[in-house]
C-alpha cells in the first residue's frame, strides 16, 4: 500500500504503518495536550499505541490461520481506522473462510479475558465500556473494554468486517460463493449508509469509516465477480496483442515518444528473442525523465518483476496473479517464452462489461473470437 512505512517483519509478514496513522497519533497527542496537559497527552498516546497493538494481534490471528490453509500473507498495514492484512487469495471453501474470519475477533476476546483474569481489569465499577476515552479510568479497564468492542464490531455481518466473511461462509454452502458475496457486500454497503447517517449527528469520524466500509464492500463484490467471469475463459480473451514494446537499451526519450503516441500506460520490455524482461509504466517514465534524464536507458527505469502467464492458461490464473502480486500488468507468452501481449486490470474490466452486456446464450472464450454464438438446434 502506498504512503506506508515498513517497520519490520513478523514470521515473514511485513508490518507497515500508513502515514495517516502517524498523523493520527500526532493529532491525539496534540488534542490531549491542549485539553489536559503533558501527562494526559502521554497517557492518551500510550493507550492508543496499545490499542493498535491489539489491532495488530487481531490481524495476525487472521494471518496465522490463513497460513494453516496455505494462504500467503505478504503484509499488514496499520491505518487510523484499524488494520488491514493482505491475503494473497481468499479461500472459497466456506469452512476455511469461516475459521480465518473468526480468528481475529477470537484474539480480541482472548486479550480481554487475559486482562480481566490476570491483570485486574474491571468493566463494571468504572463504566469503562462507556468511557474508554476517559483518562481517569484505569488503562487496563479501558483496554479490556476496547478489545470486547473490537470483537463485537468486527462480527457485524457486513463486509468488510469479519462478520461479513462469516456470513458469506455460511451462505456459500447453499447459494454459492458469488451470490453469497453479493448479499454480504449489499449488507455492508447498507451498514455504511447507516454509519454515515449516524456520523452526521454524532461523530464525523464515523463518516470516514462509512466511506471505507462502502468502498471495501464494493471492491470485494467486484473482485469476486471478476474471478467468476474469468473461470473457464482462455487467457487470450482479455489479452491486448496490438501493443507497443520497448527494448532495454532504448533511451527514455524514446519511451516518452511511445507514451505520447499510444494509449498504453504500461510497456513490456523485450529482449532480442522477443521475451519479456521487464515492464515500464507511465510513472516509471516520468520519474526516470526527472531523475536520470532523457538519455537514460529503459533498463535503468524498468521493473523486472513482471508476472508471466502462458497463453494456454485460463484467465482466472492471470486474475489471481494480478491480485497476488499487485502488478499493473501481466505478460502473456508463447510456450517458448515469446511475448504475445499484455493483460491489465483495465482489459479484464472491459471483458466484464462485455460479458454483462452479452445476450443469453453467448459464451466468452470461443475459438473464433472473444465470445461464441449459442449452439444452433
Amino acid at each position: 500500500m502506498g504512503w506506508s512505512l515498513n517497520i519490520g517483519s513478523v514470521a515473514g509478514t511485513a508490518v507497515r504503518i500508513h502515514i495517516t496513522f502517524l498523523l493520527f497519533l500526532v493529532w491525539i497527542f496534540g488534542a490531549s495536550y491542549v485539553s489536559g496537559g503533558a501527562g494526559v497527552a502521554w497517557t492518551s498516546l500510550v493507550f492508543i499505541v496499545l490499542v493498535f497493538l491489539c489491532v495488530l494481534l487481531h490481524e495476525f490471528g487472521h494471518i496465522f490461520t490463513a497460513r494453516a490453509f496455505g494462504v500467503q500473507t505478504p503484509d499488514v498495514v496499520l491505518l487510523p481506522i484499524g488494520g488491514v492484512a493482505r491475503l494473497e487469495r481468499i479461500p472459497e471453501k466456506p469452512s476455511e473462510e469461516f475459521l480465518i474470519a473468526i480468528a481475529g475477533p477470537l484474539v480480541n476476546i482472548v486479550i480481554a479475558g487475559f486482562l480481566l483474569l490476570f491483570a485486574g481489569a474491571d468493566l463494571t465499577s468504572n463504566a469503562a465500556v462507556a468511557a474508554v476515552d476517559n483518562a481517569r479510568i484505569p488503562m487496563v479497564d479501558r483496554l479490556a473494554a476496547v478489545n470486547l468492542f473490537l470483537a463485537l464490531f468486527n462480527l457485524i455481518p457486513a463486509f468488510p468486517m469479519d462478520g461479513g466473511r462469516v456470513l458469506r461462509a455460511a451462505l456459500s454452502a447453499r447459494l454459492g460463493f458469488v451470490r453469497a458475496t453479493e448479499i454480504a457486500a449489499s449488507i455492508g454497503q447498507g451498514f455504511a449508509f447507516l454509519l454515515g447517517f449516524v456520523g452526521l449527528f454524532y461523530n464525523p469520524i464515523l463518516i470516514f469509516i462509512a466511506i471505507f466500509v462502502y468502498l471495501a464492500a464494493a471492491s470485494e463484490a467486484h473482485m469476486v465477480a471478476l474471478r467468476s467471469v474469468s473461470r473457464g475463459v482462455p487467457v487470450l480473451s482479455a489479452t491486448m496483442t496490438k501493443i507497443a514494446t520497448l527494448t532495454p537499451d532504448a533511451h527514455i526519450d524514446e519511451a516518452v515518444q511511445v507514451l505520447l503516441q499510444t494509449s498504453q500506460s504500461e510497456f513490456p520490455v523485450i529482449d532480442d528473442a522477443q521475451k519479456p524482461v521487464g515492464l515500464l509504466g507511465r510513472a516509471d517514465i516520468i520519474r526516470a525523465l526527472k531523475e536520470l534524464g532523457p538519455d537514460a536507458r529503459v533498463s535503468q527505469a524498468m521493473s523486472t518483476a513482471i508476472p508471466i502467464v502462458d497463453r494456454r492458461r485460463p484467465l482466472d490464473e492471470a486474475v489471481r496473479l494480478l491480485q497476488e502480486k499487485s502488478a499493473p500488468a501481466i505478460a502473456v507468452v508463447e510456450p517458448d517464452g515469446r511475448l504475445v501481449g499484455l493483460i491489465t486490470t483495465e482489459t479484464i474490466g472491459e471483458l466484464m462489461m462485455v460479458s454483462q452486456a452479452m445476450p443469453e446464450g453467448f459464451q466468452l472464450g470461443s475459438k473464433g473470437g472473444p465470445w461464441g454464438r449459442p449452439a444452433q438446434t
